[in-house]
């Protein structure tokens, strides 16, 4: 059991990799290391928002996020997200379909219940909208990632913000 709750958050780097420099992909992908630079860049602000998006960065393992407007490469993140979904005992969070897109966003807990090992969101977009498909591993609190999706705008962070508020 230990080995599953190790291998499932790198087995999912790896289910994903396959968009990462595909022609009609927009990849974003940030590591451990990159984190841990990024969290050591000394900062004159004390606002509480920069302190608690320093404090995040230091609990984060990796970031992957895709993006399209490719109908045939949304179609293969569809498929590659509900598979991933289905092996990997993710737990749905929030599901939205508004204006034509449909917005999932899973995850899978850690020690309590806002605890997070793995985020997973997937947008799929409306016509002329990008479909995205985002991959988080680390060991944070949900709460927190209000701080990383307005310091990093990340692709769907609007979304992910809205999930978050409501689990406070």
């Amino acid at each position: 059991m230990l080995l599953m709750f190790v291998v499932s958050p790198i087995f999912a780097q790896a289910v994903f990799d396959k968009f990462d420099g595909q022609d009609d992909v927009t990849s974003v992908i940030v590591n451990k290391k990159m984190f841990d630079l990024m969290s050591k860049v000394k900062s004159d602000a004390t606002d509480k928002q920069t302190q608690q998006y320093l404090a995040l960065l230091k609990k984060l393992d990796n970031l992957k996020v895709f993006t399209t407007k490719s109908t045939r490469v949304e179609g293969e993140m569809k498929l590659a997200a509900e598979k991933y979904i289905k092996t990997a005992g993710l737990e749905e969070l929030m599901r939205v379909n508004e204006n034509g897109r449909n917005i999932k966003i899973l995850v899978k807990s850690g020690s309590t219940d806002s605890q997070i090992r793995e985020l997973l969101m997937f947008i799929e977009g409306a016509k002329n909208d990008d479909t995205i498909l985002m991959s988080l591993t680390g060991n944070f609190d949900l709460n927190e990632l209000s701080a990383l999706t307005d310091k990093m705008r990340i692709p769907g962070g609007e979304d992910l913000k809205k999930a978050t508020k409501g689990k406070k």
